[in-house]
């Protein structure tokens, strides 16, 4: 624990003067408020975490296949006995496993061996999947409905589908939304030697929870399915876990597990960089407030700045003396400008300063990037300054009115 504190304070050190990139966020190398952790619960509240979910189950997909070809290597045999069949796609098509198959990195191959990379270790996943303290849903059980998928499946028979990642269809972003459950990240326990069952089980799983419009309307009400260009769509699974491959087809379609679902992986970290990320970023790095405290902020405030103008405007018309009562007016003028300033800033400067940061409404966390503190330091006194200002100009205006009683 103290290992990963000192490296955690390492890497912040290394971002005194920038803002953390995707990457970082992803292998944990941030802090709060910019950390996985706050990223997940943003996506939740735009209800499009099933995209970080996916790019999760699917980064340990290829974990497991990595620790596959591990363990035939240190078993002693070579992949190219062991799977010839994968062993003659990876040569042809390329591996994302070169490295650990000992494919020659220079082989002339169709597919890039770059990746996002492995990241994320099981236990980050299993901190991520207890985001917001909620239960993992498991998706049914696929194997009932593979006879329902066909690999001839057109697209234009599938259900309508959203146009873009963070437009997921039938599932509208509210403020006011129940908390709705995680499928977090299925851990899958290694308790024996991994086998091309568990491959298949495993990308079965994932075929079955995000890309079936079959899968998605069995036992449930949500939309479990993401967006996936024309081009990246799988529309059916032709193999099961519930048997082992024996026809040559059969064990030519085994081959493309390993990396049946890279192509997609890579498409949803793209989307999340470009679209997700940056948003993010703007909400957590320049702001310290969820969208519900700021409404709130905003109702509170235009009710505590009309109580202050009415009790202003009965000094005047009744005529009140001494004229230095009016300056108590300062006290809901306060109240209520800050609070208006806090909601167009998203930002309420009182927290920043008590180093504290929204993670869900009114439940607060401390921050801890440096450079993300200082951001937020900056904003948080000029609000407190335009908040100040504000006041004094509409408290000097009420004191400096005379009095004319009705």
């Amino acid at each position: 624990m103290d290992d990963d504190r000192h490296r955690q304070d390492d890497w912040a050190d290394n971002r005194d003067n920038r803002l953390p990139s995707f990457t970082e966020v992803l292998s944990r190398r941030t802090r709060p408020p910019v950390d996985l952790f706050m990223f997940y619960l943003f996506l939740q509240r735009e209800g499009a975490e099933d995209i970080l979910d996916f790019w999760l189950d699917v980064q340990q997909h290829e974990n497991l296949c990595r620790a596959y070809f591990k363990d035939v290597r240190k078993s002693g045999r070579a992949i190219r006995e062991d799977w010839p069949e994968y062993w003659d796609y990876a040569r042809r098509r390329g591996s994302i496993y070169g490295t650990v198959m000992g494919l020659n990195p220079h082989m002339n191959t169709k597919r890039s061996t770059a990746s996002t990379g492995d990241m994320l270790s099981d236990q980050d996943r299993f901190n991520l999947a207890s985001a917001g303290d909620e239960k993992a849903i498991r998706s049914p059980s696929p194997g009932a409905h593979m006879a329902s998928v066909s690999p001839g499946t057109a697209v234009g028979s599938d259900p309508p589908r959203s146009s873009t990642p963070f437009s997921l269809s039938g599932r509208t972003p509210t403020l006011f939304a129940n908390r709705r459950a995680s499928r977090a990240p299925t851990v899958i326990p290694r308790t024996s030697a991994i086998s091309r069952q568990d491959l298949i089980a495993s990308a079965e799983r994932i075929y079955f929870r995000y890309l079936s419009p079959a899968g998605n309307t069995v036992g449930s009400n949500e939309n479990h399915e993401i967006y996936l260009p024309p081009s990246l769509r799988l529309h059916s699974f032709p193999l099961s876990s519930a048997h082992e491959p024996k026809s040559q087809s059969e064990m030519s379609l085994m081959a493309q597990i390993p990396d049946m679902f890279h192509a997609q992986k890579e498409y949803c970290f793209r989307a999340m960089e470009q679209d997700a990320f940056p948003r993010f970023l703007r909400a957590k790095a320049f702001g310290n407030l969820t969208p519900v405290s700021a409404l709130v902020r905003l109702i509170v405030g235009l009710i505590v700045l009309w109580i202050g103008l009415a009790v202003g405007f009965s000094l005047i018309f009744l005529d009140v003396h001494p004229k230095s009562k009016r300056f108590f007016l300062f006290i809901p003028f306060t109240i209520a400008i800050l609070f208006l300033i806090s909601h167009q800033y998203e930002l309420d400067p009182i927290l920043v300063f008590l180093g504290q940061s929204e993670s869900t409404p009114f439940r607060t966390l401390h921050i801890r990037e440096p450079y993300v503190k200082k951001l937020l330091l900056g904003r948080a006194i000029w609000v407190s300054v335009l908040v100040t200002a504000c006041v004094a100009a509409l408290t000097l205006i009420f004191w400096a009115v005379p009095g004319h009683r009705l």
